[in-house]
């Protein structure tokens, strides 16, 4: 479809091959690249004016990042490129799914970020469950290696680029940059200081780049129909086609490749409207991290960063949580606070003890124990974790607390009164 970047093979029979990738543009971008050797600053140039943001969660210029290596870009020091393709937000499904039909725009996609930050080589980190995924990807990597669109002399250019895949274990905190550096390096993963930053002072001590899966597999299409085509997808500020996984009360849960800036209610409509003729209650926009919004709040926003901002949300990684009437909050938020508790790496105290509380409160409050001060009590202690945490991960813990006590204060308050849920 015409509006579709990292899915628009999907459609053909045997998609992830590159035959079939090769037949439609594929490596086209980076042919061109290396043969009339352009200038690095020009290739960032494009990806600022189509307005290309981290697909990951940050939102951040995927342009501004790579320039940040220009500096030390020529130096003769190695330098690195990764792919973060660990996708541990609960609710989002992307980018496993870009590696199973897909894996070629990954492949090139690193190819030119490589060239354009001037590393040599790249590692893949991808979760170790994904089983399929890690399949795929591999079996195009070896596709690539024998056309010699990796390695050594790429298109005879003098050109070289290494592409290696690493597994991860399942650690949700491996997502955060600087953790899933020092799970590469052998240690555990365990976010560093900042700064220095990655592009300081990354992998193996070198400067690095580190990027979504989702980021760089629309890289190839930008440069091949250029930046303004990628910005018309979307809107100013806002460029290109976004993948949302949408999950929970609706018929077609799944992953839908749409521009940025259409309306939360058209998506709703494409996965099929709300099971069972079930009522929207909450949607959370952005993977369970992000604050909740109510239903009604929802159906009035377009999904691009700047909107669900607005709202008092984040877009996140496109993880779209839609919950119906039936819908215990304090079931749901007790569930998610289990789980960054679970998660927390324990080298933050903040992060380490304040999650065990909040899980704990929580607990006792779904569970018919809750007392009248513990509405207040959940708010500082999230209040004490947010910001004062080495990585982002007690943000996470906090700002689903924060949001699902101010957003539906009243059910917390029946749990506490009645011993028991009011749904």
């Amino acid at each position: 479809m015409a509006n579709e970047v990292c899915f628009k093979n999907i459609h053909l029979p045997n998609s992830w091959t590159l035959p079939v990738y090769q037949s439609t543009g594929g490596y086209s971008a980076i042919r061109k690249i290396l043969q009339e050797k352009t200038a690095p600053q020009e290739i960032i140039n494009i990806l600022k004016a189509a307005a290309l943001r981290g697909r990951g969660g940050a939102g951040f210029s995927a342009g501004l990042k790579w320039s940040f290596m220009l500096p030390v870009r020529d130096k003769p020091i190695p330098k690195y490129l990764v792919c973060n393709s660990d996708e541990g937000e609960p609710g989002t499904f992307k980018d496993r799914d870009i590696l199973r039909y897909n894996p070629h725009a990954v492949i090139e996609g690193m190819v030119i970020a490589g060239y354009t930050i001037g590393a040599k080589v790249g590692y893949n980190y991808i979760r170790g469950e994904f089983a399929e995924p890690i399949a795929r990807f591999e079996a195009a990597l070896e596709e690539a290696y024998q056309a010699g669109l990796l390695g050594k002399n790429i298109f005879g250019s003098g050109i070289d680029f290494d592409l290696y895949t690493h597994y991860g274990a399942g650690a949700y905190i491996c997502g955060e940059e600087t953790a899933l550096l020092e799970s590469i390096e052998g240690k555990k993963g365990q976010p560093r200081y900042k700064p220095p930053f990655p592009a300081a002072y990354g992998l193996y001590g070198k400067p690095t780049t580190i990027n979504n899966t989702e980021t760089l597999a629309s890289v190839p299409s930008i440069l091949n129909n250029g930046a303004e085509w990628f910005l018309n997808l979307g809107k100013p500020n806002n460029g290109g086609a976004k993948i949302f996984s949408i999950s929970g009360h609706v018929k077609k849960p799944g992953n839908y490749e749409i521009p940025m800036g259409t309306p939360f209610a058209k998506l709703l409509e494409m996965a099929g409207g709300m099971r069972d003729g079930s009522q929207l209650k909450a949607v959370i926009p952005g993977g369970s991290s992000t604050p909740v919004l109510k239903g009604e709040t929802m159906m009035e926003l377009t999904m691009d960063y700047d909107s669900i901002a607005k709202a008092g949300s984040m877009l996140g990684s496109g993880a779209v949580i839609v919950m119906d009437q039936k819908t215990c909050m304090v079931k749901m938020l007790a569930r998610l606070s289990h789980f960054y508790h679970e998660e927390s790496c324990g080298q933050c105290t903040p992060c380490r003890e304040g999650t065990g509380w909040l899980a704990r409160v929580v607990h006792r409050i779904e569970h018919g124990h809750g007392r009248q001060e513990d509405l207040d009590l959940l708010v500082d202690v999230a209040d004490k974790i947010a910001g004062r945490t080495i990585c982002a991960l007690g943000d996470a813990a906090a700002m689903p607390v924060v949001s699902f006590v101010k957003t539906f204060r009243d059910e917390f308050q029946y749990h506490i009164d009645h011993k028991k849920c009011m749904v």
